[in-house]
């Protein structure tokens, strides 16, 4: 285990491991045989289950559960109570249910009361707006909101939407960011997504 802080009110369970400068606030419950990375922030009341796999500088927002099957890469922000599902068929009487994997890619972030069907893959730094039911995958870059989650054009890095195309080619879409000025380029096939 590394070098973490965790409030006296948290539970962190044995086998789970813990990176360096990592921060688990109130009432928040750390499973067995999960990982989470450096410098993350774990907010109250978190929930974070058994073989679950948390990146580094992830940002945990109050009341946020990560359920088994749910893979959170680096620099993800969750917000605050924003849910994640990982059973297609849930019925309480069922026991012969399956785990169906989610993924986070890095730099995503997912708004506040946002809910996550288990499946898809949420893109690189890709933006789900707050309150938003996200259904199907979810590009790279995208700004994704409503319900269910559409896709609404892309963000820069930074989060800013990107208005300003510079270049267009067969294989992506150039976009200059107004806020930073950063180049982003956007798969043409995601792009295509957005229609006319």
């Amino acid at each position: 285990m590394g070098s973490y802080q965790a409030h006296p009110t948290a539970h962190v369970e044995n086998n789970s491991k813990i990176g360096d400068n990592t921060r688990i606030w109130h009432f928040s419950h750390i499973r067995e045989n999960s990982e989470i990375g450096k410098n993350c922030n774990l907010g109250k009341g978190v929930y974070i289950d058994t073989n679950v796999k948390i990146g580094n500088n992830v940002k945990i927002q109050n009341n946020v559960s990560v359920y088994a099957g749910v893979e959170v890469e680096d620099d993800v922000f969750l917000g605050p109570h924003m849910v994640f599902t990982n059973d297609l068929y849930p019925r309480a009487f069922n026991n012969n249910w399956k785990i169906v994997r989610t993924k986070v890619k890095t730099g995503a972030s997912i708004g506040a009361n946002s809910t996550v069907v288990c499946g898809i893959t949420i893109g690189n730094y890709a933006m789900i707006g707050s309150g938003s039911v996200v259904t199907k995958d979810v590009p790279d870059y995208a700004l994704v909101y409503g319900n269910p989650a559409r896709l609404n054009g892309f963000v820069c890095t930074c989060g800013k939407k990107l208005e300003n195309m510079v270049e267009k080619t067969e294989k992506l879409v150039k976009y200059r960011c107004s806020n930073c000025s950063t180049i982003v380029e956007i798969k043409k096939e995601d792009h295509d997504l957005l229609g006319d």
